[in-house]
């Protein structure tokens, strides 16, 4: 059973629980509802949540979750069923993200997940570079609303070519620089080439906007040209999104050689390569980016300092030239204005002091570490899993299990173990061709909860197998 539908079942039986017992009455403990339906604690506590949500029970921390006071009467007062004829059947799917967004409960070990842990943020060197941010003059006044000048032109020596800091603009995260991207460059009810696998936020971006995902297969060296060209002249997309450094989920990085045949291939099917180097910073053997190889305005660059530093450091830069630049530019200010500037002030000062250098040595370091730790307890305790690829640096591991193992049952297992992975059906655009996982090794809080985490898996994978 997956987990979505595992959620929803122990949501319903806690529901009609709820109302059996009435106002004001407990319902059996988490343990409790773990023994009775087989189930992990992330589903009990994500199950309650939902209650939670929809104002049915309150959690009190060490006396247990009671049944919300006068539920029913609430519930009769207010019916919302109007809206979904006023939405329509526009669907804005959250899921992919949200899963990937997931906090691990207490006692589970997350082997999914796309951000440094406590351990390995600066969170004191950050702090440090706050305080000094807000004592800048205009620190709280408004910024340029192309961000700020200094941290403009640092973007733009970092992506390398002939990029300027006008061709830059600061945006909130590299997610919003692709729904940006997507808005301003394709119209709703095009198709957007993508690779396969490929970043579920992504295709949740492209689909909120419209755009019709079409998948370009990708090997060990990233997407293949020969098969970007045909889907370009089948499908007549306009838009091909793509990590050509440690594509998410793969690994695989893009020769220079090929990065220069996609740029060929793009431009003459007169289309734009979105380029997300999210991961610029997660290696030390990064190839030079498309963008600085792009003479033509082809490339739309996104670089962020999110994945390097902390989730909460929202701060990329979309690189582009020409209307492109023009049309993301408007699409920032209408949404959104421009990022804090506060914020901005931050990212300048961390990045311009001796902390970032340590820091990127730090990470790098234990990257390696971690990648090396997973690939050998994976040989280990999983032998017959399939690692697609040793990357040059990021944060995962891309692992094609056995064809007699059921993908959901396998994550829906090893929850109940204790550990959380990613199932691989959430990185395709269409139908997935083989059961696979990512494997995260960065979000463990140390090697010893590493290891851990893959012998829960490796138990996981024989129940799996058993009851596939």
């Amino acid at each position: 059973m997956d987990n979505d539908s595992s959620i929803a079942q122990i949501a319903a039986i806690l529901r009609e629980e709820a109302g059996r017992v009435g106002p004001g009455a407990r319902l059996p403990s988490s343990r409790e509802i773990m023994r009775r339906h087989n189930v992990s604690p992330v589903t009990v506590s994500r199950a309650i949540g939902q209650l939670a949500a929809e104002g049915r029970v309150v959690a009190r921390p060490g006396s247990g979750v009671f049944v919300t006071p006068q539920v029913a009467a609430a519930q009769e007062a207010v019916d919302l069923s109007w809206q979904t004829v006023a939405l329509g059947d526009r669907v804005v799917d959250e899921e992919p993200v949200a899963t990937l967004l997931g906090a691990a409960a207490e006692g589970v070990v997350p082997l999914t997940g796309g951000y440094l842990p406590a351990g390995l943020r600066p969170d004191r060197q950050l702090g440090a570079a706050a305080a000094r941010a807000v004592r800048r003059p205009d620190a709280w006044a408004m910024p340029p609303l192309a961000g700020l000048q200094e941290l403009r032109g640092w973007f733009a020596r970092q992506t390398g070519g002939d990029v300027t800091a006008a061709d830059a603009l600061i945006v909130s995260g590299g997610q919003a620089a692709l729904t940006h991207a997507f808005r301003a460059l394709a119209a709703p009810g095009t198709p957007v080439l993508v690779e396969t696998p490929t970043y579920p936020g992504a295709l949740a971006a492209a689909r909120a906007a419209g755009l019709r995902p079409t998948a370009v297969p990708v090997n060990r060296d990233g997407v293949r040209p020969e098969l970007l060209a045909e889907a370009f002249a089948v499908t007549g997309a306009r838009v091909f999104f793509c990590q050509p450094t440690l594509q998410n989920p793969t690994g695989a990085t893009l020769p220079v050689e090929r990065r220069e045949q996609v740029l060929q291939v793009a431009r003459a099917a007169g289309a734009f390569v979105v380029e997300d180097d999210f991961a610029r910073y997660l290696t030390e053997q990064a190839p030079a980016s498309l963008a600085s190889m792009d003479q033509h305005g082809t490339v739309v660059h996104v670089r962020s300092l999110t994945k390097i530093l902390s989730p909460s450091m929202r701060v990329a830069a979309v690189i582009a030239r020409g209307p492109a630049a023009h049309r993301l530019r408007a699409s920032q200010l209408v949404e959104s204005f421009f990022v804090a500037r506060p914020l901005q002030e931050t990212a300048l000062e961390f990045v311009g002091s001796p902390a970032w250098q340590r820091h990127l040595a730090a990470v790098h370091s234990e990257i390696r570490t971690r990648r090396d730790a997973l690939a050998a307890a994976l040989a280990t305790h999983m032998p017959r899993a399939e690692v697609h690829l040793l990357p040059i640096g990021g944060m995962h591991l891309w692992v094609r299990l056995p064809a007699e193992i059921d993908e959901n049952a396998l994550v829906e297992a090893a929850r109940r173990n204790g550990a959380l992975v990613s199932p691989g059906r959430l990185y395709y655009p269409s139908e997935p061709p083989g059961p696979r996982i990512r494997v995260t090794h960065i979000a463990a809080a140390h090697l010893a909860e590493l290891h851990e985490g893959v012998r829960r898996l490796a138990r996981a994978s024989a129940e799996a197998t058993r009851t596939g």
